[in-house]
């Protein structure tokens, strides 16, 4: 007995052993798999950051489209996107950064409502260690570690090429953007690159110059009603910095039935801005393709948390330091290039930018 029970004692301690080493073998495999098979998972944990992304105006389509290819981007390169809406509210803007903050992000991307009122909540996220980017509008007056975004001079140039090429002399009317967003007079610079040799040869003459709160289309539509009462109904071409503004332009000049018989400009490839240059009522927009900046920022910004700062050679001046700039190339639009951009991209579909366009009057569907 005494015997026996000895044996049986051994057995399971030997038993006990054996499954703890194969259990430690199993251990090993598994991390071994994990290292080849899973790696990237195991990275993406490993590196996992929360990154807030503060969009000026969410009611607009435009940022709708960044908002959701940004946050699949970073998504996919293991970062967590706390998303807010500024409504258009500088004040708003501020106390949501701030909040952002007050949750721990690794790094806050800014769409901002006015660049120059955002230096205090900058300076409180780098006193805590944030990364601060600044998308598509710079962030002035403070140290911002990136700033990405279109070649704004250029697209301001585009615009006044293709009116002047267009219009080469008459009566123009300047229809800025919002006055607080960096972008709005960086534009303006680009358009009158092209208009002031023209103007000085008296080829061009600027009958009125004003800017539209918040890009406001209903501003522009108030603004555009006074220029032709003013003018009596005698303007040649709109320089409209976005499609907001183009489309309250296109709205006054449609009541007095002008619609198509006025040059107007635009900016951002809006779906009801294509619609109205397929349907002839406004002349061009310049398409700063969305994925494009969209899925740069998103890795823009995960590089800055992970390396520190982002490789670039441009850089652009803020009034308080040298930015690192990323610049992406805008694109003109028209009516005889809409399939090959806009479309081509999948930005926005063949039926609808020719929904109200007659069969006839189409161009062949690539599709």
């Amino acid at each position: 007995m005494k015997i026996i029970f000895k044996s049986k004692a051994l057995f399971v301690m030997l038993l006990f052993l054996s499954l703890v080493m194969v259990a430690c073998g199993q251990d090993t495999s598994g991390g071994s798999n994990a290292e080849s098979d899973g790696s990237e998972k195991d990275n993406a944990e490993d590196s996992e950051m929360t990154i807030g992304l503060s969009v000026v105006d969410l009611k607009l389509e435009r940022w709708q489209h960044d908002r959701d290819i940004f946050t699949e981007r970073a998504e996919e390169l293991g970062a967590e996107v706390l998303v807010q809406s500024a409504d258009g509210d500088e004040e708003k803007q501020l106390s949501q950064i701030q909040n952002m903050l007050s949750q721990g992000v690794d790094a806050i991307v800014i769409i901002a409502v006015n660049s120059d009122s955002l230096a205090p909540v900058v300076d409180q996220a780098k006193d805590e260690g944030v990364k601060i980017i600044a998308y598509d509008r710079m962030v002035n007056n403070s140290e911002v570690d990136a700033f990405v975004s279109f070649d704004n001079e250029r697209v301001g140039e585009m615009q006044a090429e293709y009116l002047v090429e267009e219009i080469p002399e008459g009566k123009y009317f300047l229809l800025g953007g919002s006055k607080v967003d960096n972008n709005a007079h960086i534009v303006r610079e680009g358009q009158e690159n092209i208009l002031d040799p023209l103007i000085d040869d008296g080829d061009i003459e600027i009958v009125g110059d004003q800017w539209a709160d918040k890009w406001s289309s209903e501003e522009a539509l108030n603004i555009i009603e006074n220029a032709l009462t003013a003018n009596n109904n005698d303007i040649d071409a709109i320089v409209a910095s976005n499609d907001s503004t183009a489309s309250g332009a296109v709205q006054a000049l449609t009541s007095q039935n002008l619609d198509g018989e006025v040059a107007v400009s635009g900016q951002d490839a809006d779906l009801s801005a294509v619609k109205r240059i397929a349907e002839g009522t406004q002349s061009m927009t310049v398409y700063k393709p969305i994925e494009k900046i969209a899925t740069k920022s998103a890795e823009v910004a995960v590089e800055v948390v992970e390396e520190g700062n982002v490789d670039t050679e441009e850089t652009m001046n803020n009034d308080a330091v040298d930015v690192p700039y990323v610049q992406l190339e805008p694109i003109q639009v028209t009516k005889d290039n809409l399939v090959d951009t806009v479309i081509a991209d999948g930005f926005h579909s063949f039926d609808e930018v020719y929904e109200n366009v007659p069969e006839d009057e189409r161009p062949d569907d690539p599709q």
